[in-house]
């Protein structure tokens, strides 16, 4: 597989954040505005980060769950012994109702995340940074290794112990559950400053947490994906999920805590809100269905119905770099006949919900970049090495690669 360029940086993360917690351009007194107003790491951050991160760690390791097979290796390799634990969607209602909770019985309130955001973000870049490190240590004493260091920084596969998977717990755990842990963060900080919660915040808390139950609710789908399948843990996968995620993911609630934006009370604009709402739930939904037809048509072994119909498929074989034959199913129907990478397309348009402004719209913007590039990254993945003359026998009868009629 071709090396792949990461899209995001500590740099941008900075100085994106400090747009918004600021209320200023960062750079707008030169290097040294930036620096005078970049937020350090204190204790407190860092006890935040610390109490969820052991939280989740546990949740991941001790809540009940199916075992899950894994998936396929890049290499062909069979890592059925390698089990995962289902428990995503219970760890998903315990993190929220714990969280809640502290709140309720005045324990902990969250709006303090709030409050030191600018000083947990700046300790996630610290310590995410030296967690990749420290992974790559570890892998100069692992198989795994290709002994490149421009490579390994990026892409390693470690796990701790037996059970202890590092990228469920980064991609899934930290990083997807820190998206609604902060949702939750920001309507709370807006009703303690303002009295009230913006329909505005109240579209993009519910498009939040609705999105993050699916992804808990798919999850041992996800194990299949790219991400899990193919794209080893490292600076591209470990920092993006510990730091990206939950800074530019969550943008938009962060953006409307201080800019409460209210989508009206009349009729009309009352209505505004409520189609903005339906039709990202639907893009949401359509999202979510494109992978549970894919997951099933591949769990069934193709004996299943697409559409109400028995689905078209292409059957390919193809050979490992240990030289075995597999064989792969290419579902061709349903969702999956419309372009080869339907699924971003919802994905992408759910994305539009809130403010048509700019600097929360960062979010939209690199989400399309980078489900574009993936998809790109997938084909080229499976082309041509992969499928050979299946790939081309595919693309033939699917041409188009994200947008049905455009690209």
């Amino acid at each position: 597989m071709a090396e792949t360029k990461t899209v995001h940086s500590p740099l941008v993360t900075y100085s994106f954040l400090l747009s918004i917690l600021s209320r200023c351009p960062p750079f707008q007194n030169g290097l040294q505005g930036f620096l005078d107003i970049c937020p350090i790491p204190t204790a407190t951050a860092w006890k935040i980060i610390a109490y969820y991160a052991a939280f989740e760690a546990l949740l991941q390791l001790l809540l009940p769950g199916k075992r899950v097979e894994g998936p396929i290796s890049p290499t062909g390799i069979d890592l059925s012994t390698r089990c995962l634990l289902a428990n995503g969607m219970l760890a998903y209602f315990v993190t929220l109702a714990t969280y809640l909770s502290l709140w309720w019985f005045g324990i902990f309130n969250p709006a303090i995340v709030y409050d030191h955001l600018g000083e947990i973000f700046s300790a996630l870049n610290l310590g995410s940074l030296v967690f990749c490190v420290l992974l790559y240590i570890k892998s100069l004493h692992h198989s795994g290794s290709s002994r490149n260091i421009s490579i390994d920084f990026y892409w390693l596969y470690p796990r701790i112990g037996k059970n202890f998977d590092i990228k469920v717990f980064t991609n899934c755990r930290f990083g997807m559950m820190s998206w609604a842990v902060l949702a939750v963060a920001y309507c709370i900080k807006q009703y303690e400053e303002n009295g009230r919660v913006a329909n505005s915040m109240l579209v993009n808390t519910i498009l939040m947490l609705v999105y993050v139950t699916k992804f808990s609710w798919w999850e041992a789908g996800y194990w299949n994906s790219m991400d899990i399948a193919h794209d080893r843990a490292g600076f591209y996968i470990c920092w993006g999920c510990l730091v990206w995620v939950p800074s530019v993911y969550t943008c938009l609630g962060t953006y409307l805590v201080n800019h409460s934006v209210n989508l009206g009370s009349q009729l009309a604009l009352s209505i505004l809100a409520l189609s903005i709402l339906a039709a990202s739930l639907l893009c949401i939904y359509i999202n979510y269905d494109c992978n549970r037809q894919r997951q099933e048509f591949r769990r069934t072994n193709s004996k299943c119905l697409v559409w109400g119909k028995a689905p078209s498929k292409i059957m390919a074989s193809y050979t490992t770099t240990s030289r075995e034959t597999k064989t792969s199913l290419l579902l061709t129907s349903g969702w999956w006949g419309l372009s080869r990478h339907f699924h971003y397309l919802p994905e992408i348009l759910a994305a539009f919900s809130g403010q048509f402004l700019f600097l929360p719209y960062f979010y939209v913007l690199f989400i399309t970049i980078l489900l574009f590039h993936r998809a790109k990254r997938d084909d080229d993945r499976s082309h041509p090495c992969t499928y050979e003359k299946y790939w081309k026998l595919y693309c033939k009868k699917i041409p188009y690669q994200i947008i049905p009629g455009i690209y």
